[in-house]
């Protein structure tokens, strides 16, 4: 039945030109007539009269009228409006709408039969879509009859109407399934002209795609995501065939890929998803003009493959599952997916996650490869407008400066970091690429603090916290921080706010030291704290920080930098040597509890500093700090060095005047000289060194005429200092160990009894010496309190200066005090030995001159 009906339509649209030449008909019943008869038309019949179609119906010969009823009319608002405001047609002179929509009611053919859903029959109607005159003329309208002028919007085709028979009735205006339109409630009335079928409603003519799609709710996501070029161009196109993904389609997208195409942002994306979808020929591409296998090229230039068998039809990878939705310029297939790859980059999704200043930035400085790029793994750290929108002008670098570039780079990292694989304290290269590192990348510190919960995570990116969750999309994983992140800035900058180490960043300044560090690649930094020069002794830092020491200060700190970037992890890999870039070595030594020693070139003996491992970032490196100031063998610290850093230069000329002053060069006294032949030359020497101050009382002129006091005072000054191996000098930074009641003998002790000097600590926390043993009067007189000290490096690599404030005479007792203990032993061992010898003497005087008695008579009467 269906190819009988659309057999006989195909037959009466090749005849509709020649009837539209054929004069009026002669008929005595025509569907005007018809019409007046029925008084179910009254309406329909003035809104003929007012459309000046009287006349055009008359003309027609063999069509259908599918008319509505008075009670139809009542319901269409713009029908009903015609009927009843007699200013609309003054307004609106030539009513083209009212016109047009009366055309879509007629078919140039009589309807044979009607074919059950779900496969309805169309019917090519007398309505040429065209754009509505605009705005409406209040000139009088041309001479009727007007007829169907072929052309318009669907590439010179009539709009289509569909009919199909289901539950026992007649329904017109249904969809490609047959369901929903309007019912036919007047049966059959055969005119002379043409065949009158009366409706309960108004059939009006397909909108726009733009309406269709706005209408429509299978693809109600699509409308919600269109952009106002595209519902433009959905308006005004012609002959648009437009294969649509149904809302099914775009929800089996990512969530975020949806967020994406939500946005603002999404303009060219949906455009080229609408280029993609649509077809433009010279006609439209309804489903009945699909051939078994066609291809149709769409606007962006890619081919829909469509195939069509009787189970289903299928264009490219999608099913066809709603056809020939009519429209007034076009027709809309709804299609099951996708038939474009939406190719989404990091940017895009970045854009839908809030972050288009982010974006904003990185265009500016031309660095859209880091977002566009598909194929690359990337890490993100990015924070998100309402992160950005409080800082000001000057918290961000210039929008195209090199400075924002170098930003931007730090805040991407190479590989797909989750959270599972991040561990605290390491160190991640980013993209930013550093001339301070030769060329490579920079690096940015972990931070991750791990709750009582595994997955809850604390994390943090160079000291930034993280907002939220990181979120994965393809080979992208995107962490949003909490502030932007600045790049390590130059050392100097650096040291800048670390209070602790503020002495070594004047040092550095002091020299030429803060140009080198600028200028130097690749560099460790090992950063003393402010304590570490208290620590090297007053005297040592007094010479370091003199203007006439630049050369051995600038030595010193380029033996704090090493000539390679040595993060934690190489630093406490166990025991090993590093190059420093004053051209010495420093010696790790790493131990079991993690702790890690830092051994010097040069210095004393037992010389060393604990390494705090701390990843303080520059531009040229990393920052560590240690707990002592090293010396490299290139600094020599003599005692005449120390001596002149404590400004006791009294003390310098009582040496030289002793014909001692290889002391203050730290080498071995001339040869042939009484201390060469004393054996003096393999020792280390601590001076203890009056300041120029405790000279004041005493006449310079009388004391240096006195060759033999001045050595004295000179020996009474000098302590040999224990061998380098003693336990006394390890880990030590002063040149004796100054304990209560510690003694040491002096170059004075072999030929004095009260060479001997001993150190005290007072109840003030500091330290006196002084003779060992001396008393009287003088001995009072004799302690000196300890001012500074500083350890030298020469000789031995042991002694140093000890810096006092009075002179230690040298104690010479009164005779009594210094012979009559040797004159009182001897006298009373003298008495004591007469003494015992009167005592034998006595012993026998008695036993031999004492009377003895004998017997009566005599022995030998006794005897008888």
């Amino acid at each position: 039945m269906l190819r009988t009906a659309l057999f006989a339509l195909l037959l009466a649209w090749s005849g509709l030109a020649e009837q539209l030449q054929q004069p009026f008909s002669t008929n005595s019943v025509t569907l005007v007539d018809a019409l007046n008869a029925d008084p179910d038309y009254t309406s329909l019949i003035s809104l003929l009269q007012r459309a000046r179609l009287i006349p055009t119906l008359n003309r027609l010969n063999g069509s259908t009228f599918f008319a509505p009823t008075n009670e139809a009319i009542e319901k269409h608002t713009l029908w009903r409006s015609v009927i009843h405001d007699d200013s609309f047609v003054v307004s609106d002179n030539i009513q083209e709408q009212l016109r047009q929509q009366l055309f879509y009611h007629l078919i140039n053919y009589e309807l044979a039969e009607m074919p059950e859903a779900p496969n309805p029959a169309f019917l090519k109607t007398l309505h040429y879509p065209r754009s509505p005159l605009d705005p409406p003329s209040r000139d009088p309208p041309p001479s009727p009859p007007w007829m169907p002028t072929p052309g318009g919007s669907l590439g010179s085709q009539p709009q289509r109407l569909r009919v199909a028979a289901r539950n026992q009735g007649a329904w017109v205006g249904v969809d490609a399934f047959g369901e929903d339109g309007v019912e036919i409630t007047k049966g059959k009335i055969d005119a002379g002209n043409g065949v009158l079928l009366g409706i309960n409603d108004v059939l009006d003519p397909p909108p726009s795609l733009a309406d269709v799609v706005s209408q429509h709710t299978s693809v109600s996501y699509f409308h919600q995501i269109l952009t106002p070029e595209i519902r433009k161009r959905l308006n005004e196109s012609t002959e648009l065939t437009l294969f649509l993904p149904v809302n099914a389609a775009f929800e089996s997208l990512h969530d975020l890929e949806r967020l994406y195409l939500e946005s603002e942002f999404a303009t060219a994306d949906l455009t080229r998803i609408l280029n993609g979808h649509a077809v433009v020929k010279k006609t439209v591409q309804y489903a009945d003009t699909f051939v078994p296998t066609a291809k149709l090229k769409t606007i962006d230039g890619s081919m829909l493959d469509i195939v069509v068998t009787p189970e289903k039809t299928t264009v490219s990878t999608s099913e066809l599952i709603h056809p020939d939705i009519y429209a007034s310029n076009g027709v809309l297939h709804l299609v099951s997916e996708l038939l474009v790859n939406l190719e989404l980059t990091p940017e895009k999704y970045l854009l839908a996650l809030n972050c288009s200043s982010f974006i904003s930035l990185i265009h500016s400085v031309d660095l859209t490869g880091l977002v566009n790029d598909t194929e690359s793994r990337y890490t993100i750290l990015a924070p998100q407008d309402n992160v950005l929108s409080v800082f000001g002008e000057g918290d961000i670098p210039e929008k195209g400066s090199e400075e924002l570039k170098k930003l931007l780079q730090y805040h991407f990292i190479p590989g797909h970091w989750s959270p599972k694989e991040l561990r605290d304290g390491m160190l991640l290269e980013t993209t930013l690429v550093e001339d301070g590192l030769d060329g490579g990348n920079q690096v940015l510190s972990v931070g991750v603090t791990s709750p009582e919960k595994k997955d809850d995570k604390t994390l943090k990116f160079g000291g930034v916290g993280v907002l939220g969750k990181p979120i994965a999309v393809n080979n992208t994983l995107i962490y949003f921080i909490s502030r932007p992140l600045t790049p390590p800035s130059g050392v100097l900058e650096t040291l800048l706010p670390l209070q602790d180490l503020s002495l070594f960043l004047a040092a550095l300044y002091s020299t030429s030291v803060s140009d080198t560090l600028t200028l130097t690649p690749q560099t460790s930094l090992l950063a003393p704290r402010n304590s570490a020069f208290k620590l090297l002794g007053d005297l040592v830092s007094a010479h370091l920080l003199a203007p006439a020491s630049k050369k051995d200060l600038t030595n010193v700190l380029l033996h704090h930098t090493l000539a390679t970037v040595e993060y934690t992890s190489s630093l406490q890999n166990g025991s090993r040597t590093f190059a420093t870039i004053e051209g010495s070595d420093l010696q790790l030594e790493h131990f079991k509890n993690g702790s890690v020693n830092v051994a010097p070139s040069g210095g004393w003996a037992g010389m060393k500093a604990e390494l705090f491992t701390r990843n303080i970032l520059t531009n040229s490196g990393v920052l560590h700090e240690i707990s002592d100031i090293l010396l490299p063998r290139s600094v020599e610290l003599t005692i005449g060095k120390l001596i002149k850093a404590g400004d006791a230069t009294t003390m310098t000329t009582l040496i030289a005047k002793a014909g001692m002053d290889w002391i203050l060069n730290g080498t071995a006294p001339p040869s042939g000289s009484i201390w060469a032949e004393q054996g003096l030359g393999s020792s280390g020497w601590t001076l203890l060194c009056p300041t120029d101050e405790a000279f004041k009382e005493y006449n310079l002129t009388q004391l240096y005429a006195n060759i033999v006091g001045v050595q004295d005072i000179v020996r009474q000054h000098l302590i040999p200092t224990p061998d380098a191996s003693s336990d006394a000098v390890v880990n030590s930074n002063r040149p004796l160990i100054m304990d209560d009641a510690a003694t040491y003998t002096t170059l004075r002790s072999p030929m004095s009894s009260y060479g001997d000097i001993i150190f005290r600590r007072t109840d003030q926390n500091e330290y006196t010496v002084g003779i060992k043993g001396a008393r009287g009067k003088n001995a009072e007189s004799s302690g000196a309190r300890v001012v500074s000290w500083g350890r030298s490096t020469t000789g031995a690599g042991t002694g140093g200066v000890i810096l006092i404030d009075q002179l230690i005479a040298p104690y010479y007792p009164p005779w009594w005090i210094e012979y009559g203990g040797p004159a009182f032993v001897g006298v009373a061992g003298i008495v004591l030995i007469c003494g015992f010898f009167y005592g034998v003497r006595a012993f026998w005087r008695r036993d031999f001159e004492k009377p003895t008695f004998e017997p009566r008579g005599g022995f030998d009467n006794e005897d008888d």
